[in-house]
């Protein structure tokens, strides 16, 4: 066990330095989280304030995840620290600003959900054990076998990593099987669906750039996800809709456009309601 918990640091930094690397590439993501509506409680400017905070934090984890790799029994402390207000802010997105997006490790359109709410509890789980460590993480030994499994178990629940894997299974599905077949895991017909889709501001603010009908679509935490082959800018993308499935209101439908990096190129942020 003593080996298991001095190899968290190691993993720990490099989940901090991916974090840090997204926001600091990507900051105006800070813009589509719940930060301004949480600095709006601290400050009139929330909203401008935002991306300072968000490039604040992700130096906050480059010098934690420093501190990991020294060895450093203060980074861990610092780690724990950092993951439970990771846990209590994407709390407070879920419930107070349930239509913003994460903005944990790069560009995403989804809204929090369980699985970013899983990740960030995983987070401190691994972060608790490296507070006892009384050896370096590379003296760790087998204890670095187990950081494959918590490496895997990170990247299931990263929206951001979906592309590189579930994506792929999902058009191996669309292949194998017709899209229209079936219903989803809460049994709402896809037509239903299509028909909220096709209803709302949402639709009409990217219909000119779709280019098929029903492409692909999946639940999560609460969501539909139906998405579209688009043209944007000339360029190929995919048109992802978010529709909620306790909100049957035509306005609670949101639309994202990716491209194949699976980065957003085009989110209508004010969408009319005729």
């Amino acid at each position: 066990m003593e080996h298991v918990a001095a190899a968290q640091p190691l993993l720990i930094a490099l989940i901090l330095t991916w974090s840090a690397y997204g926001k600091l590439t990507s900051p105006d993501q800070a813009t589509r989280t719940a930060l301004p509506r949480l600095l709006s409680f601290v400050t009139a400017d929330g909203e401008a304030r935002a991306i300072t905070a968000y490039r604040t934090v992700a130096v906050l984890e480059i010098l934690i995840a420093l501190l990991l790799l020294a060895s450093w029994a203060i980074g861990a402390v610092a780690a724990v620290a950092l993951s439970v207000g990771f846990v209590g802010f994407l709390i407070y997105s879920k419930v107070v600003v349930p239509e913003a997006s994460c903005g944990c490790a790069g560009k995403s359109a989804r809204p929090v959900g369980n699985r970013a709410i899983a990740r960030a509890l995983l987070l401190l789980a691994t972060s608790a054990p490296a507070t006892f460590a009384t050896a370096n993480w590379w003296s760790a030994g087998t204890g670095l076998l187990v950081l494959v499994v918590e490496a895997a178990a990170f990247a299931v629940l990263s929206a951001e990593l979906d592309r590189y894997w579930l994506l792929p299974i999902r058009r191996l599905r669309i292949g194998l099987s017709h899209p229209y077949a079936g219903t989803a895991s809460d049994h709402t017909p896809l037509v239903a669906t299509q028909r909220r889709v096709l209803l709302s501001p949402a639709y009409r603010a990217v219909d000119g750039l779709l280019r098929s009908d029903i492409h692909d679509y999946w639940d999560d935490d609460g969501w539909r996800f139906v998405s579209y082959a688009a043209r944007y800018d000339g360029r190929r993308a995919t048109a992802v809709f978010a529709v909620p499935h306790e909100d049957s209101t035509p306005e609670s439908v949101r639309v994202a456009l990716v491209d194949d990096d699976g980065l957003t190129v085009y989110r209508p942020t004010v969408l009319a309601t005729a």
